[in-house]
């Protein structure tokens, strides 16, 4: 597609989003005059709207996104998902490919092993619940969606946090709805508070929530780190700037 005689106001992009790296894109999308849809799950009874027009609620798979991407006329797809979001990841590049729409992945950089952190990194949830030696006091940030492992794991004492709280936790259970970002002060005291002996989360990336890993390193706390998912191969940029500096490329170039 040759984009090149037209101006930022008739190119409409859609953003895969629910982080915030979409959300930050969008608003600097919008300010750059393009048109932007930021499509959103519609897993969190709160979540934060960008700026633009906001879709709630899956496609029908690949075959309903491509679908949407020739129907709305979108010029260019932005998959700007959470790093663990796999199979909307796999879906984007199928739907771009059949509707031929260029694509672009927005993934933010994952953690490293901070100093003197004791780092293990593990590859499914399974295996997170595995390497916890029995009678932990574990501080499990997975996300409400990943708990089914450790619900059924009952050897260990879990606080949990997570943004929104599911029904049916059980009641020895410690939970803390909250939503970053989170200080290392606060990690600490989270920390020291409930006597945690073991982190687990998934390795997410971002600087909102990365305030655990080094408390927990200065703690000498163990951190079982889930590792990502592979994703297929696409067109890849790991911040915001680097996501605008490119589209403004694509659509320059044709």
């Amino acid at each position: 597609m040759n984009w090149g005689n037209r101006d930022t106001a008739t190119r409409r992009i859609l953003i895969l989003g629910g982080t915030t790296e979409a959300r930050e894109l969008a608003g600097t999308l919008v300010d750059a005059g393009y048109e932007v849809i930021t499509s959103l799950a519609g897993r969190t009874d709160t979540p934060r709207f960008p700026e633009g027009i906001v879709r709630i609620g899956g496609f029908g798979g690949k075959e309903g996104l491509a679908a949407y991407l020739t129907s709305s006329h979108i010029d260019m797809v932005i998959d700007a998902t959470h790093p663990f979001a796999a199979q909307i990841s796999a879906n984007a590049v199928a739907a771009a490919s059949s509707a031929k729409v260029r694509l672009l992945r927005l993934e933010r950089p994952a953690w490293q092993k901070p100093e003197g952190a004791v780092w293990l990194e593990v590859g499914t949830t399974l295996d997170a619940v595995h390497a916890l030696p029995r009678d932990a006091r574990v501080l499990l940030t997975v996300g409400r969606q990943d708990l089914g492992q450790f619900l059924a794991h009952t050897k260990c004492r879990y606080i949990a946090r997570m943004i929104e709280v599911p029904p049916g936790l059980p009641a020895d259970w410690a939970v803390i709805a909250a939503r970053g970002p989170f200080t290392l002060e606060g990690e600490l005291e989270l920390m020291e508070s409930h006597g945690i002996t073991h982190l687990v989360t998934k390795n997410s990336g971002g600087a909102q929530v990365a305030a655990k890993l080094a408390a927990a390193a200065r703690l000498s706390i163990p951190i079982i780190v889930i590792g990502r998912p592979r994703l297929p191969r696409a067109e890849t940029v790991d911040s915001v700037a680097r996501a605008s500096e490119a589209i403004a490329r694509i659509f320059r170039t044709g």
